[in-house]
C-alpha cells in the first residue's frame, strides 16, 4: 500500500506552500517528518522557490509528536534535524499558526524566520506534563526569540498561550484571521526574501545574566516543592545551556536531556495517565448517538450546585438554577457571580466574557422552569427521599427525551431511577468540588438507561473540559468506594500507633499534594459523618470501626471551615498545626481498645495504606463497576489527588509487583481476614504472573 502524503505543495508566485496533512492534528509521525525533511531539502534546490510557508491542513498546525512512538524505535529524522534544516535555510521560511501549535510543532515554527498566527490560536511547548523536556530545540530557541524569564514558566508548566499573547511576548511577529493567514504568511514571507534573515543564535551579555537570573530563581522555588520532576530541573539545566552555550552545542545537551527524560519512571507514569485517561474518554454506548443540550437545569444552589451551573456556563450552555425559596435562590446566584468576580480579579476573564455568561443564567423556584430543558442537574442533599421528591417533580414537568442526571455520590441511582416514569433517561453525573474545576466526572450507568444518555453523559463532559470515567451503581461508585477503605486503612494504622500527622507526611513524600487527614480537614468532617452515620445500620458488627472522627465531629472540629479538625487552624488560609487535644484523644480512644501503641515506618504506611487501595480497586474490577484499570488509574489522578506522575494506583501495582503486594495483604489479613483479605483477581492476576496493564488491552 502506498505511503500516504504527509505534505501538500502549492505555488504562489515563488513562495512554496508546504501544508502538514496528517488529521485531526498533524501529529509529526515518522512519514511526516521524513516527507517534510523531504519537501525542504528538495526546496533548497529549486531555483523557483524564493520562499517557503509552512502550515497545517485541517485547521490545526501541529499537536507535535505523536506519543505512541516514545515507546518505540526512534527512526531519524528527529522533528530537531527538520528544524536544523529550517533555520538552516537560506530561503525564508515563515510558518502560518493556527489551531494548535504544540510541543514538535511550535518547535518548527520557532526554527522558521517569522510566524504569524490567528488569534484564538494555541501554542505552547506541553512536554513536561509527559516528564520530558521540549526535543526538536525548543530549549534552545524559546529562550532566544523572547527571553529565559519569559519562555521558563511556559515550559515549565507546560502552559499554552494565543495568538495574542503569543504577539505581545514576540513569539508571532503578527496576529490576523483565520480566511487571510495564508495571504498574510506569503506577503511576509515574500517581504523577508527581500533582506537578510535574522538568525538569533547568540545571546547578548545583557540578556544572559538576566536569563540566568531567572534560572537560578526557578532552581530555588523547584527546590522547595517536595515532588519536582526531573524534567524540570533538566529543563533548566537545558535553558542554562542555552544562554551560556553555542547553539549547537545547546541542541546537542538538550537531545541527551530528552532522551535521559524518555527513559524516565516519571514519564512512563505520565504517559500512563495520558493513554489511561483517552481510554476511559470512549463511551461504553457504542454506535448511540448523543442527544443535543443546549439548556441545562441546575437543581441545588450550594457549593456543588453553584459549580455544575459555572462548569455548565463555561462551555457556552443556558443554565437554569432552580432552589426552593427565594432567599436560597439568591445564595445560589451569589455563589456563582462569586466564582466569576474571583475570576475577574484574578485576570482570569475580562468583565465582557463574565458578563456573557451570567447573561445565560436564569433562575426560579418553580420546577415549571426546567420544561424545556435539555438535561437537569440534581445537586441537593444527599439524602434518598430529598432526591426522589426532586425526580418526581422532575417526572412530572420535564419534556420527553429530557435527560435527569444525579450528582449522588453514594446513593443507589437505581433505585432512585425505579421511583419514576422514565428510567431509560436517568443517569448519573458524579461532579467534584469545585465542580468548575476538578476534572474527573464519574459517568454512574444504572441498569435501566438508554444508551444514547449515556453517549451524550460523556459528549458533555467532554464539552466541559472534563475526564469522563463510567462508573456502575454501587454504594461510592469508583472513587469513593475505594477511598472508604483505603481511608480506613490509615484510620487503622492512626488508632494502632501512627499519628495522623506522620500518616499525612508519609503519603506526601509519595507524591500526594495532601496526605488523607489534611484532605479530611479540607473537605470537612461533617460529610465523612453524615455518611458514616447513613451506614451504621449495615456496618458488620464484626467489622473494626475507628471513632476518633466521630469524637472530632461531636465536638465541633469539622476542619478548616471551622478551625479545628485533625490540625488547628488559627488564621484562615494557613495550613495548619499539629494539636495535642487531637493525640491526647486518639490515646484515650486506644486505652478503650486496649491498643498498645506501636512505631510503623514512613515505609510501611504506605504499603499498608496502597495495599489496601490496590485491593478494593481490583474489587471494584471484578464486580464490573469499572470496565478497565485505566478507568480506575484516570478516576483516581483526577478526582482523587492520587500523584498524576505515578500514572495511577493501578500502574503502581504493576510497578511494585502484584506478587509483592499480594504478600502484603496476605500478612496484615493475619491481624484483620476481613478487611485484609485478598481479591481474587489479584490472587489470579499474581498466581499467572500477569499485570493490570494487561487487562487494559483486553477487548
Amino acid at each position: 500500500m502506498p505511503e500516504q502524503t504527509r505534505i501538500h505543495a502549492t505555488r504562489q508566485d515563488g513562495v512554496l506552500l508546504l501544508g502538514l496533512n496528517h488529521p485531526p492534528l498533524n501529529t509529526l509521525d515518522h512519514a511526516l517528518r521524513q516527507q517534510l525533511h523531504d519537501a525542504l531539502h528538495a526546496a533548497a534546490l529549486d531555483a523557483s522557490v524564493q520562499a517557503i510557508v509552512l502550515h497545517g491542513a485541517g485547521g490545526n498546525f501541529s499537536a507535535g509528536a505523536d506519543i505512541r512512538e516514545f515507546d518505540q524505535p526512534r527512526q531519524p529524522p528527529w522533528a530537531g534535524d527538520v528544524a536544523l534544516l529550517i533555520s538552516a535555510s537560506a530561503k525564508p521560511v515563515v510558518a502560518a499558526l493556527q489551531g494548535v501549535a504544540l510541543g514538535g510543532g511550535l518547535e518548527l515554527a520557532l526554527a522558521a524566520h517569522a510566524r504569524v498566527g490567528t488569534a484564538d490560536a494555541r501554542l505552547g511547548l506541553p512536554e513536561v506534563k509527559l516528564g520530558l523536556v521540549p526535543g526538536g530545540g525548543g530549549t534552545q530557541r524559546l529562550p532566544r526569540l523572547i527571553g529565559a524569564a519569559a519562555a521558563l514558566p511556559l515550559m515549565l508548566e507546560g502552559r499554552n498561550v494565543d495568538g495574542n499573547a503569543a504577539l505581545a511576548l514576540g513569539l508571532l511577529d503578527e496576529v490576523c484571521d483565520g480566511p487571510v493567514l495564508l495571504d498574510a504568511a506569503v506577503r511576509k514571507a515574500r517581504a523577508l526574501r527581500e533582506g537578510a534573515l535574522a538568525r538569533p543564535d547568540r545571546i547578548d551579555d545583557a540578556a544572559r545574566q538576566a536569563g540566568l537570573a531567572a534560572v537560578a530563581a526557578q532552581r530555588q522555588r523547584l527546590a522547595a516543592k517536595p515532588h519536582a520532576l526531573p524534567a524540570q530541573r533538566l529543563l533548566l539545566d537545558c535553558v542554562a545551556a542555552a544562554l551560556e552555550q553555542p547553539l549547537e552545542a545547546g541542541l546537542r545537551f538538550e537531545r541527551e536531556a530528552f532522551l535521559q527524560c524518555v527513559a524516565s519512571p516519571e514519564h512512563r507514569g505520565l504517559a500512563h495517565a495520558f493513554f489511561a485517561e483517552r481510554l476511559a474518554g470512549k463511551s461504553p454506548a457504542g454506535a448511540a448517538r448523543p442527544r443535543p443540550v443546549q439548556k441545562v437545569g441546575v437543581v441545588g444552589g450550594g457549593t456543588m450546585g453553584a459549580g455544575i451551573a459555572v462548569a455548565m456556563l463555561d462551555a457556552g450552555l443556558d443554565v437554569v438554577l432552580i432552589e426552593r425559596d427565594a432567599a436560597s435562590l439568591q445564595a445560589g446566584q451569589d455563589r456563582i457571580g462569586g466564582v466569576y468576580q474571583r475570576q475577574l480579579d484574578a485576570g482570569r476573564i475580562d468583565a465582557a466574557a463574565r458578563a456573557r455568561r451570567l447573561a445565560r443564567l436564569s433562575a426560579a423556584t418553580d420546577y415549571a422552569a426546567l420544561a424545556e430543558a435539555d438535561l437537569v442537574v440534581e445537586a441537593v442533599f444527599e439524602e434518598m427521599e430529598v432526591k426522589a421528591r426532586v425526580y418526581a417533580e422532575l417526572d412530572r414537568v420535564c419534556r420527553p427525551g429530557a435527560i435527569l442526571a444525579t450528582n449522588t455520590s453514594y446513593l443507589d441511582i437505581d433505585q432512585l431511577a425505579r421511583r419514576i416514569s422514565r428510567p431509560q433517561d436517568v443517569i448519573g453525573l458524579h461532579f467534584f468540588s469545585p465542580a468548575n474545576v476538578m476534572k474527573l466526572l464519574e459517568i454512574v450507568v444504572p441498569g435501566q438507561v438508554a444508551d444514547d444518555v449515556v453517549a451524550t453523559g460523556f459528549a458533555l463532559a467532554r464539552r466541559l473540559g472534563k475526564v469522563p470515567v463510567r462508573a456502575g451503581v454501587c454504594d461510592g461508585f469508583i472513587g469513593n468506594r475505594i477511598l472508604y477503605v483505603y481511608r480506613e486503612a490509615a484510620n487503622f494504622m492512626m488508632e494502632d500507633g501512627a499519628s495522623p500527622y506522620q500518616i499525612d507526611q508519609a503519603l506526601e513524600r509519595f507524591g500526594y499534594a495532601m496526605g488523607p487527614f489534611r484532605t479530611a480537614d479540607l473537605t470537612g468532617g461533617d460529610i465523612g459523618w453524615a455518611t458514616r452515620k447513613r451506614k451504621a445500620a449495615t456496618r458488620p458488627p464484626e467489622a473494626r470501626y475507628v471513632r476518633v472522627a466521630d469524637r472530632l465531629c461531636e465536638r465541633g472540629w469539622f476542619g478548616q471551615k471551622t478551625g479545628r479538625g485533625y490540625y488547628r487552624y488559627p488564621e484562615r488560609g494557613q495550613r495548619g498545626q499539629h494539636d495535642p487535644e487531637v493525640l491526647a484523644l486518639i490515646d484515650d480512644e486506644r486505652a478503650a481498645r486496649g491498643i498498645a501503641a506501636r512505631p510503623f515506618s514512613d515505609e510501611e504506611i504506605v504499603r499498608r495504606y496502597m495495599a489496601a487501595f490496590v485491593n478494593e480497586a481490583a474489587k471494584v474490577l471484578e464486580d464490573g463497576i469499572a470496565l478497565r484499570p485505566a478507568d480506575i488509574d484516570a478516576a483516581l489522578v483526577n478526582g482523587y489527588g492520587f500523584p498524576r506522575w505515578r500514572g495511577g494506583p493501578m500502574k503502581y501495582a504493576d510497578d511494585a509487583g502484584l506478587p509483592a503486594i499480594l504478600a502484603d495483604l496476605e500478612s496484615y489479613a493475619k491481624e484483620d481476614p476481613g478487611f485484609w483479605a485478598p481479591s481474587e483477581l489479584l490472587r489470579r492476576l499474581a498466581r499467572e504472573g500477569s499485570t493490570f496493564g494487561k487487562l487494559n488491552r483486553q477487548p
